[in-house]
């Protein structure tokens, strides 16, 4: 019943179990529950509960094995309990003990470059090998590509949900889903049956957030999901991690207000494990970021192209300009470099070096 209380926070819960003297008298009757103060809809909900309902989730927690932590269990996240607002109750398919591990949230943006897909990719799966767990929301873009390198390197890897676990959203990440409750754990401070709704998903970043010791935010525009993950991280005390980007791409605007906010400028993984003082467990962690694509030699005129793209896309016609090569040449270089996995091929015709 305190699960599908809506907005009961983890105070609310404990200033419960106080007022009936510990859980083995838990009273959270009407008269109890007006002692305390909470969210109208979780008052409500409290003092005529909805029978049907719980009974519903009862099932539903008996036939999926999910198991429901309550805030005041021991295995109920200790950094997440220490934050003002905490749900009252998670529900977790998969592990428990590595939702209780030491993570690192990795959020951005749904519509990435491929530069930036590259780089979540790469620093999760870095940061998971040296022993960090990674967490994140199972959306499109960033947070997809943050959990498959997590998943790449054989690391630990934690997904949170705006719905209840009963939905996978976005259903497109119904097998990414399966494979991180296998890796890891999907958790949800929602009950099943829960749809997705806007007023959900800042809900969900801040669980992400309190989760973690650090968020690290990859790309993002200045008005974005991602940077209110990180500002409830800041709220919460945690570490906020941006990687800077080009001056002229509207995707590197909220790292670096965030950046000019006091968030740490990263350039490689081993910055962040510098930054919360964490030895890796695996010596493997890249000092730089690392190199992508092909290991083939380039000869001195493929050089010379990657070189005019800069940390700009460009079109044909530019990397002619920069270049003097012909248009034709250019061309049929930048379909080997896409299948070298060198440059990534954007709308509007224009290529992107992958870093």
């Amino acid at each position: 019943m305190l699960a599908r209380a809506p907005g009961l926070t983890a105070e609310n819960v404990r200033d419960l179990f106080a007022l009936s003297g510990g859980e083995s008298h838990f009273d959270a009757s009407a008269r109890l529950c007006r002692q305390v103060k909470m969210a109208p809809a979780a008052l409500a909900f409290l003092t005529a509960p909805d029978e049907s309902t719980v009974r519903a989730d009862l099932q539903w927690i008996e036939s999926s094995g999910v198991r429901l932590l309550l805030c005041t269990d021991t295995e109920y996240p200790s950094l997440l309990a220490a934050t003002p607002g905490a749900p009252a109750a998670l529900f977790i398919l998969g592990s428990v003990d590595i939702v209780r591990s030491a993570q690192l949230a990795i959020v951005g943006s749904r519509t990435p470059t491929p530069a930036g897909r590259k780089t979540a990719h790469d620093f999760a799966a870095e940061l998971a090998y040296a022993g960090l767990t990674i967490t994140s929301g199972l959306a499109v873009g960033v947070d997809t590509a943050s959990h498959e390198g997590a998943l790449a390197s054989e690391g630990l890897t934690v997904a949170v949900f705006a719905t209840g676990l009963d939905t996978v959203y976005p259903s497109e990440n119904r097998r990414l889903a399966a494979r991180i409750r296998e890796r890891g754990a999907l958790v949800s401070e929602f009950p099943p049956r829960t749809e997705p709704m806007r007023r959900n998903f800042p809900q969900r970043n801040r669980v992400i957030s309190g989760l973690c010791h650090g968020t690290l935010v990859v790309e993002a525009a200045e008005r974005s999901g991602s940077l209110v993950t990180a500002r409830c991280a800041a709220e919460q005390g945690r570490e906020v991690f941006a990687i800077p980007g080009s001056i002229h791409s509207r995707l590197s605007r909220g790292c670096h207000k965030l950046i000019r906010q006091g968030a740490t400028l990263v350039e490689s993984p081993a910055d962040i494990l510098s930054e919360l003082q964490i030895s890796p467990v695996k010596q493997r962690l890249m000092s730089a970021p690392r190199a992508v694509g092909s290991t083939t030699v380039l000869d001195k005129e493929y050089e010379m192209l990657l070189d005019a793209f800069g940390f700009e896309p460009a079109t044909i016609d530019v990397l002619v300009e920069r270049t003097g090569l012909p248009g034709e040449s250019i061309a049929s270089m930048l379909l080997i470099l896409e299948l070298e996995g060198c440059v990534a091929a954007l709308p509007g015709g224009r290529y992107d070096r992958i870093p």
